[in-house]
This record gives structure tokens, C-alpha cells and sequence, in this order.
């Protein structure tokens, strides 16, 4: 047996029967991390083994084999690590066959140690004997070590080692449980973490991070940990708990204990369990120890996670009070996954450690391509045969460490995979640095560049998730922010009827003023006034956005809205959410993308059952009478809940009557939901509700997010047919 560059060479011998069943276990009954796409045998001259035997692994030039996403720690590893009477007993970097780094590890394939960052790990005698052994459970565990010859931990701050080993981990640990604020350099990068429950170390953490409101992270030891602070469904655990372990989006108990200021204004919170034995040695339960952890990305808000140690040092000294910091190098930085559960499943919102590098497979071979995404949760993705390779999260493409991340990134990915890139795809917008990028590569490479309308690359990525092999069209409802539209329009709310080839825009929302551009995601106030204006409603003094402005700023808003100055129109969803928000005073300045939108979701009344009507004129969706009939029932007083939760039924009714009539007029039954609007699980679960009792097939996303961070693989679907055609 063998690793190669293309694969895994095994060659047996013995009784005919006994090798058929031993196929048949292998595509049946593989190792737990296995995935196997292909399997094929031959007859070979026997060569009398006397012996099982693993060969050195064989390069083969631009042959490649899909790699392995990093994985949680085993049961077998974890009961190790508690158990006093085993030589790993405590030890922070445990790991075997079935657990531990892969992808945040390796440099190039085949995947072997010298090939890792373990590289610079002599095994010790053990550890080397355990390594050769078949019958072992560390056989060829390429990140294998232990106390003796591996990474070793350690706690410093202010330029001074404190503290090594079980030493540091208990410092760490006593830091947490006096208020600090501890960087922990973990599998992928470096977390920030503090106390969940203490308001002031919370607070403090914001305050350094520079993140005003957004959700952080959490973890806690074990699912009743977690269910002090929410509510679980056997789909939670079992998402929780599985081999990824990511962060999963939970409901929150209303008598929760967790610091006030780790969701502002949200009914949820993202939990995740230990993934490595690190965290959960730092979170073994212990009577005066928190049960949960603040564990958010170890970055400023808005850069990349930092993961070199001497980046780390200095980017988060003035964040964290000390470092638990180890030896152990990462070559790829790696976020962590965020899941939540839609229709008993789960539903990506971010697909990173866990899932990422793992292969999607495609419909059909294709060219290999370089597809970049879009600005925001950007995600590249190449494609070789019939893989596609979707790129951990990258982040926002805003700054110059996020764009090195993610070029940094796109070179990983073409070497380890061995890609050559025969075309380049990019979204229509010619600002996004993605764009940008790829211009520059398909110029410097050579190679035709393709440019994709972005709601059609959501339609197509929500299609290549659920493996759709049809030529025939489906209905598509492209929800989310913003857009550039094939007429060089901003759009965001598109219902399309189409598939990889082509798409026709059928519906859309009326176009409205946004003053500002792009900058007016930050002022709800703003946009919701906007919209009124050309809605040809007044600004009433006692509406809240009306409060939220200024005299001066009203009458610079009023002018750039009468003389059209950087006031260009949009169709975005997205934006409606923001502008409702204001208007019945729930958000008026927004810290986050999509902040209006999540806090008007959940304040949403699951008990209302009404509905406000929305009509369309032609190919238009009405905003007027929509606000005409929010603004009544807010002059009446009705709840904020209450009016969120017609808008909501509203919109859901919508997408189904639509629906409908497209239906009766092409007979197409498949409706597909893709863009960042559809991470409000509230219109998900009403919008598929609605369509099953029509008798309506839906398509949601399982396997890449529903938001941007899946555009790319649309991109390369639309492109591969763009070429054909």
C-alpha cells in the first residue's frame, strides 16, 4: 500500500472470496474520515507478501487528490486524554487517524509528514513504534506526537513566558475566572477569548476588538453546558457534536445567565463544542470556572484571523491581557464554520474548518477553472474533472490583509490541487477586488475572463449544491443585498426563471433611491426616509428615523434625494429589511451587514397570523402600499413584533403567489432559494411551508452557504456552460 498524488495504490493477495469481501468492506465500511469518490481493481502477477507494508508515497507529476478538512477530536482520543493511567494523559496536541489537523497543516500532497508542519517533530521512540504499527490507531497519523517529542504550550504576556505545559493551561484558565482576556493560538488561527458570563469582561473585549455589536462566538464543555444558556433539538446535538463541530445557531433560554453584550438584540447564540483537546482541558468543568467561553476570531474587526505567531503578537497585544500560545505552525488559516438547522438539516451560513477543502462534486467534468467570488464572505473556488474545490471563508474583501489572505489562498489551493486554470470568473461589478484580481490574473496568465451577473450565479450555486443535472429552468428567488445588474442597475431581489445556461428576470422590487451607495447599509434611517420620499410619503416628526437625523442632516438628505447626487437606485431586498427596520424604530444605525434585517427578524410575533398584501404592477413589486399599510398599523400602536411578523407573512404569501403564476405559465414546478436574504430563517421556513402545501419541489442550500460565501461555485457552473455554448 501506498499514498500517490493522485490517491491511495493498494495491492493484495489471497483467496479470491477474501478479496471481494475485502472490497466490498472498503466502499462499505471505511475508516471514519473517510469519503471514497472512486474505486477501481485489477489483476496484477502475484508477488508472495509476506506482510502488510506501507511504501514511501509516490509524486506523480499534475496528478492530485482531494485533502482532508481539519476534524474534531475523537472519543477515543478525548477518553485518553482524561485518563491519568495513559501516557498522553493531559497532553494538549493528542490526535489519531480519526481526529485532529489536516488541511490547516499540510504544505503539499502527498500528504505525509515531511509534507506538514509537523515536519520539524522527530517521533520519539513510542510515538514512531505506534506510527508503523497496522494494528494501531495512530498508523501513519501524520500530525501524531505526544509529550515527549511534539508541540508544547505555553502562556506569556507583556514579552515574558509565565508559564509551560499544564502549567500554562491552568494560568489560562485562572485568567479567564478573574475577567481577562486570553488569545489562544488553536487548530486554524488564534481565538479571543473571555468570560461569556461576566458583562464587564464582555464589554471590555468589544471595546478592544472594536466590534460594536456583532454576535461572538461561544463554547462550552459538553450539550448540557450548553443547554443552560439555550434550547437544543436532537438536530442541534447532532450537529453539534459531529466531526466538525461547528458553531451551531442556537435559540436562546430567556432566563439565559450569558452576558448581555455577547448578542446584542438577538434571540439566538452560536454555541460550539471542544474541537481540540486544548479547549477542552481549558474548559473541563470545575466549580468557580465558567461553563462558557467567549471564543471569537483573533483579529480586529473586519482583518483576517491572525495565525503567524509574531502577526498574532502584534495585532492582538492590545486585545488580550495573555497568550496561550504553542509550537505547533499553521500553514493555512482556518475560521470557524457557523451551521444552523432549516427543515430538520443543516443549513451552512459559514463553511470553513470542518467542511473546507472538502470537494463538491459537480454534475459534470469541467474545464479547470478560477471562479473569485464577490466582496463580501468572499469564498474562491476552482474546479478540476468533476470536483470543485470551495475555499475556506475568507472574509470581506476590504482591506489589504483580507485580499493577501484570500491571494494567498488561491495559491494553495492551484498547487496542492494541481490546477492549471484554463478560464478565470469574476462578478459583474467592476470594483470588487475579486474582480480586480481576476482581471489582472487572466491578463498576466493568458487566459478568457468571464464575467457573471451575481443573482445568477446564486441561482446556479443553490442548483450545483443540490447536484442538479437538468437543462430544464427552475423558478429562483435571488434575495439579498446588492448586486450589479446585467442594465449596470443595483438589484437585490430577484425572481428568475433560468439555470446554468441562461435566466429571465420575471419579478423584482420597484427601484428606490440609495442615497450614499454602498454606505447607506451603515443608516437605515436614511434609506427607510428615502423610500418614503419616493414612495411620495411624508417624513411625519414623530417617526423614528424621522428623530434619528439631525435638522441638517434631513435637509442634505432631502437635497441629495431632489437633485440626485450619489443616489443610485436599487431593487435590493435586503435594503427593504434595513428600511422597515428604521421605520418602526428598531434600528437606525447599523455597526454589521445585515444588523437592521436580523433584529426586525427576530422580534418577528410567531403567533401572528396576518398578513400585509404586496402587489406588483408588471414586472415591479410595490413598495408604496406596503408602507402605506406599516405606517398604519404603526399610527395605531401596534407592536413592532406584530408588523415584523405581517411583513413576514407578507413576503412569504408573495413568493408563493408568484411562484404560482409562473407555474401557470411555463409549468415549472422546482423553486430554488439562494442569496444572503434567506439566512432569515423565519421567511425560510414560512416561504417552504407555503410552496409544499402549493405542491411546489424546493432547493435550499446544504452543502455552501446560502449568502456569498457559495457565489463561486455558481460562477464556475455558469462559466462552464457560458464556454460550451
Amino acid at each position: 500500500m501506498r499514498n500517490s498524488s493522485s490517491g491511495v495504490d493498494i495491492v493484495l493477495e489471497g483467496p479470491a472470496n477474501a478479496l471481494e469481501q475485502f472490497l466490498s468492506d472498503l466502499q462499505t465500511r471505511p475508516p471514519a474520515l473517510a469519503r471514497i469518490d472512486s474505486c477501481t481493481a485489477e489483476t496484477v502477477t502475484v508477488s508472495g507478501f509476506s506482510g502488510f507494508v506501507i511504501q514511501p508515497s509516490l509524486e506523480e507529476e499534475g496528478k492530485f487528490v482531494p485533502i482532508s478538512p481539519d476534524m474534531s477530536i475523537c472519543a477515543d482520543c478525548e477518553r485518553e486524554l482524561f485518563d491519568p493511567h495513559d501516557r498522553r494523559y493531559r497532553y494538549p496536541f493528542i490526535n489519531c487517524t480519526n481526529c485532529g489537523p489536516r488541511f490547516s497543516i499540510i504544505k503539499d500532497i502527498p500528504y505525509d509528514r515531511p509534507k506538514t508542519t509537523m515536519a520539524g517533530f522527530k517521533l520519539c521512540e513510542p510515538c514512531q513504534h505506534e506510527y508503523e504499527n497496522p494494528l494501531d490507531r495512530r498508523f501513519h497519523a501524520q500530525p501524531t506526537a505526544c509529550a515527549d517529542c511534539g508541540p508544547q504550550v505555553w502562556l506569556e504576556a507583556n514579552g515574558r513566558r509565565l508559564a509551560e505545559k499544564e502549567e500554562a493551561i491552568q494560568l489560562a484558565r485562572q485568567w479567564l475566572r478573574e475577567g481577562k482576556i486570553v488569545a489562544i493560538k488553536g487548530l486554524g488561527g488564534y481565538h479571543l477569548a473571555c468570560d461569556a458570563q461576566n458583562e464587564t469582561a464582555v464589554a471590555e473585549l468589544r471595546q478592544r476588538k472594536k466590534r460594536s455589536d456583532k454576535a461572538f462566538a461561544l463554547m462550552a464543555f459538553s450539550i448540557p453546558a450548553i443547554q443552560e444558556f439555550c434550547t437544543t433539538s436532537p438536530a442541534d446535538e447532532k450537529l453539534l457534536t459531529s466531526p466538525q463541530h461547528p458553531i451551531v445557531l442556537l435559540q436562546k433560554r430567556p432566563e439565559s445567565h450569558v452576558a448581555a453584550s455577547v448578542a446584542p438584540g438577538q434571540n439566538t447564540l452560536g454555541f460550539m463544542l471542544p474541537y481540540t483537546p486544548l479547549h477542552l482541558l481549558l474548559l473541563e468543568p470545575e466549580t468557580g470556572f465558567s461553563s462558557a467561553l467567549v471564543m471569537t476570531s483573533g483579529n480586529l474587526s473586519e482583518e483576517p484571523v491572525a495565525f503567524v505567531d509574531e502577526e498574532a503578537l502584534s495585532r492582538l497585544n492590545p486585545i488580550a491581557d495573555s497568550f496561550l500560545m504553542n509550537d505547533r505552525p499553521i500553514h493555512m488559516r482556518v475560521d470557524d464554520s457557523v451551521y444552523r438547522i432549516v427543515a430538520g438539516q443543516p443549513y451552512p451560513i459559514r463553511r470553513s474548518r470542518g467542511y473546507a477543502p472538502q470537494s463538491i462534486a459537480l454534475p459534470q467534468e469541467l474545464p479547470q477553472t478560477l471562479a473569485v467570488g464577490a466582496e463580501l464572505k468572499n469564498t474562491f473556488c476552482v474546479t478540476r474533472e468533476n470536483y470543485a474545490f470551495l475555499s475556506h471563508h475568507i472574509g470581506d474583501l476590504e482591506n489589504y490583509e483580507t485580499l493577501l489572505s484570500f491571494e494567498q489562498g488561491i495559491e494553495h489551493f492551484t498547487r496542492l490541487f494541481r490546477i492549471q486554470p484554463e478560464v478565470v470568473v469574476a462578478d459583474l461589478h467592476p470594483d470588487y477586488l475579486s474582480t480586480r484580481y481576476a482581471q489582472n490574473y487572466a491578463v498576466e496568465k493568458g487566459l478568457p475572463l468571464i464575467q457573471v451577473q451575481h443573482h445568477h450565479a446564486h441561482l446556479a450555486a443553490c442548483l450545483a449544491d443540490n447536484g442538479w443535472t437538468s437543462t430544464d429552468p427552475v423558478i429562483g428567488f435571488s434575495f439579498d443585498g446588492t448586486g450589479l445588474g446585467t442594465d449596470g442597475r443595483i438589484w437585490g431581489s430577484e425572481v428568475l426563471v433560468g439555470g446554468y445556461a441562461s435566466f429571465e428576470r420575471r419579478y423584482h422590487l420597484a427601484e428606490m433611491p440609495l442615497p450614499g451607495g454602498d454606505t447607506s447599509t451603515h443608516f437605515p434611517a436614511r434609506i427607510a426616509l428615502a423610500y418614503l420620499a419616493a414612495c411620495g410619503l411624508d417624513w411625519e416628526p414623530e417617526l423614528p428615523s424621522q428623530q434619528a437625523l439631525c435638522s441638517e442632516e434631513r435637509n442634505v438628505l432631502r437635497s441629495q434625494l431632489n437633485l440626485k447626487i450619489n443616489c443610485p437606485y436599487t431593487t435590493s431586498m435586503g435594503r427593504l429589511f434595513d428600511a422597515i427596520s428604521a421605520l418602526i424604530g428598531i434600528r437606525q444605525v447599523a455597526t454589521y451587514e445585515g444588523q437592521a434585517a436580523i433584529e426586525l427578524e427576530n422580534l418577528c410575533d410567531p403567533q401572528e397570523t396576518a398578513a400585509y398584501s404586496l402587489e406588483t404592477v408588471g414586472e415591479a413589486i410595490q413598495i408604496a402600499p406596503l408602507f402605506e399599510q406599516i405606517l398604519a398599523d404603526w399610527h395605531q400602536g401596534l407592536p413592532a413584533a406584530t408588523i415584523s411578523a405581517k411583513f413576514h407573512n407578507g413576503l412569504a404569501q408573495l413568493v408563493c403567489e408568484l411562484s404560482q403564476q409562473i407555474r401557470s405559465q411555463t409549468g415549472l414546478s422546482v423553486v430554488a432559494f439562494s442569496g444572503g436574504v434567506w439566512q432569515n430563517i423565519t421567511l425560510l421556513n414560512k416561504s417552504l411551508n407555503l410552496l409544499k402545501q402549493a405542491g411546489f419541489r424546493t432547493l435550499i442550500h446544504r452543502q455552501v452557504p446560502t449568502n456569498d460565501g457559495g457565489l463561486s461555485l455558481g460562477q464556475v457552473m455558469i462559466a462552464a456552460y457560458a464556454r460550451k455554448n
